[in-house]
Formats: C-alpha cells, structure tokens, sequence
C-alpha cells in the first residue's frame, strides 16, 4: 500500500479515499491533489514516487512539467495585460505585431487568437523538430504562414504554437518574456512554486516522468491534426532533456506542483484576488473566461466552449459540475481548473502519463469525489 501524506480534512475524506485508490489500482508512480476553498488551501495530497524505479518519495518540495495544463497560467498572464488597458481581445494582432498580419491573417484578434481560432496549429510547411528551441525562427514561420482554415470560423487545438504566438505578443506588449514576468509579479511575491521553463538549479526536485503507453485518440486524421500533432517537427524534440526543460515556452513547458497552481487559479474563483491583491477586476475576468467559440474541435475529438486560452465545462463536464468552471489539461494527464460558483479551484500533478487528451480518470476520480464532499 502507497503510504499517503499530506491533508484532507474529515469533510474531504471520501477525496483522500479516491486519490488512494488511484494507487492501490496501480494507475500512479507519484502525484499530488491540491484544493484551495474560498481562498484557503484544505486539501493537499501527495503520494507516491519522483522516479520510475520508486526509489525516491515525492515529497512537499517536489515539482513536475504538467504540459498544456500550464496554458490555464499563460491565459491569465495575457488576461493581465488586458486588465491594464494595454492589450484589448478585440484588436487584431497585427496591431502589436504588424509582421504577424501577413498572408491573410492581418485582422485575427487576440480573442480568436487565445480561443484557438486562429488557423496556426502547427508549422507549415512541417519543420525540424529542433527548431522549437530557436523562438525567432519560429516566430518568422508563423509570421509568413497561411491559415489552415477561416479565422474565427471554428477552434482547431494549437498545442505548441499558442505559446509562442501568445509569448510573443505578451513580449512586444510588456518588453518581457511572460516567465520573468510570472516570476517577478506574481510567483515570488506570492511564494509560489510556478516556473515557465525550469532553471538548472531546481532540477534536483523534479519528478521524473513516464511517458503514455500510446498515443492519444485524435479521431479521423487529416492535415490540420497531423500538423498539430503527428507531423514530424510538430513538437520540440532532437536536443535532450536539458534544452527542452529551460525552453521558455508558456503553453507547454510549466513546472509547477498541486498547491500553487491551485492557488494562481483562484485568481478565478475569487474574483480576481491572489495573496490579498486584486490582480484581475471582474469585468476582465467575465472577457478572459467568456464563450468564445463552441462546437467541433478541429484538432481535438470533442465538442469544447473555448475562453480566451481557458476550456469551459461546459459540454466537457470534466472540471467539477458547473458550466462556469474553467481549466485546462495537460499531456499525460495533468489539469488545473477554477469554478467561481463554489469558489474553487484544484490541481492535480503526476508523473506517469496516460494517453489521455483531455478527462484523465484518475484526475476525474478525485474532482467527482471532490464535488461529492461540498
């Protein structure tokens, strides 16, 4: 039996009984669970192991990659901008990035940019994989490339790519890359443990992770996917762990555990407030988390209600109960979500990945028993 630690209050207990069944049933090396309820964090679990041979136990200081669930963060730092009057989501790109708006993509809004709607799924033509670790060659790509579809005519996943186009404009605007600015606005003010690319001097706690068995269920394939997803420079790859954990790229490379980005998180459920400070005013909040395209996924098998960067519950029914929660998901089974009607917000990080692209059962299990306990 996997010994678990950490707290859950009686309340919660049916949550501690479900994150121990993921590991009695075998689906876990190590993970954490983290709740945070009208700004207080009541449920923090950790169990397991860092490294696939269960040599070394994930503890409080342990921090693990949780992939796209990382764009929930990168959704909320441009929110920011917005907030102060320096960004709008209804203004084209090309405004703040004239050489974006070439080959047919000059009136593209940051709302239909950030909601996946763009046309950019991946690079086109397919590049080397190891031009992910060069920002300006890919950002000169994305600038001479045509949309795949319409833009704002239907949300198509763009896994790698939002990060950069998203990183970009959150450049040009602050004159920072968006990993200093989480660092030195909000995560060492606030005392957390969130990181955009990892520096080589915290790498001593990070979990080791283990990739899925297969790869995700993409439905029937076609060019769109096969660049977002299947084409052979469609994600970083060629350099080795090192390069790719420093790589500053918001939609893909957050490393974080449970507690803080549960907390940044609440930034939702609490109407804008983190640490005792109104970061985001309420009117902002109601644009960063409005609908802004539903329907089919061109990348993804599902219908989504996508936000400004945020899944919406609704249809999805994977982030609690209400249709106002919003989250994301990150490869392998990671997720974040807030939901402003019971003012929660959760995380769950782990490090054996499943092939999952959205709903893992494991992080379902606890946010069914999670609901169950309100």
């Amino acid at each position: 039996m996997t010994e678990i630690h950490g707290s859950a209050p009686g309340r919660f207990a049916r949550v501690k009984d479900a994150f121990a069944a993921n590991f009695s049933e075998g689906l876990e090396i190590g993970a954490r669970f983290s709740v945070v309820l009208d700004g207080e964090l009541v449920v923090d679990l950790i169990g397991g192991h860092v490294d696939r041979a269960k040599t070394r136990p994930w503890d409080a200081r342990t921090i693990a990659p949780v992939f796209s669930a990382g764009k929930a963060v990168m959704a909320l730092m441009i929110a920011r901008l917005v907030d102060q009057g320096r960004l709008d989501y209804e203004q084209p790109v090309s405004k703040v990035w004239p050489e974006f708006g070439e080959a047919g993509k000059a009136m593209i809004t940051l709302g239909e940019l950030m909601s996946h709607q763009a046309g950019l799924p991946g690079l086109q033509p397919p590049q080397d994989p190891t031009i992910w670790y060069d920002r300006e060659a890919v950002l000169r790509v994305l600038e001479h490339q045509a949309p795949m579809w319409e833009p704002g005519t239907a949300s198509g996943y763009h896994p790698t790519t939002i990060g950069f186009l998203a990183g970009e404009i959150f450049r040009r605007v602050d004159g920072r890359a968006m990993a200093a600015a989480l660092s030195e606005d909000i995560a060492r003010p606030l005392g957390l443990d969130l990181w955009i690319g990892l520096p080589e001097a915290e790498w001593g706690r990070l979990a080791e992770m283990r990739k899925p068995p297969a790869m995700p269920f993409l439905g029937e394939l076609d060019d769109v996917k096969r660049a977002a997803f299947l084409d052979r420079g469609s994600s970083p790859s060629g350099k080795g762990d090192s390069e790719w954990r420093k790589l500053d790229v918001p939609s893909t490379h957050t490393h974080t555990d449970g507690p803080s980005l549960a907390r940044f998180l609440s930034l939702v459920a609490e109407g804008g407030r983190l640490g005792g400070q109104q970061l985001l005013s309420s009117l902002t909040l109601a644009k960063a988390t409005r609908e802004r395209s539903w329907g089919p996924d061109r990348v993804l098998p599902f219908e989504i209600s996508w936000a400004a960067g945020l899944m919406r519950n609704r249809g999805l029914k994977i982030y609690g109960l209400g249709e106002l929660a919003v989250g994301h998901s990150g490869w392998g089974g990671s997720c974040g979500f807030a939901d402003p009607e019971t003012r929660l917000s959760a995380a769950y990080v782990m490090n054996w990945q499943s092939p999952h692209l959205i709903g893992d059962p494991r992080a379902l299990r606890l946010i069914e028993a999670l609901y169950a306990s309100l």
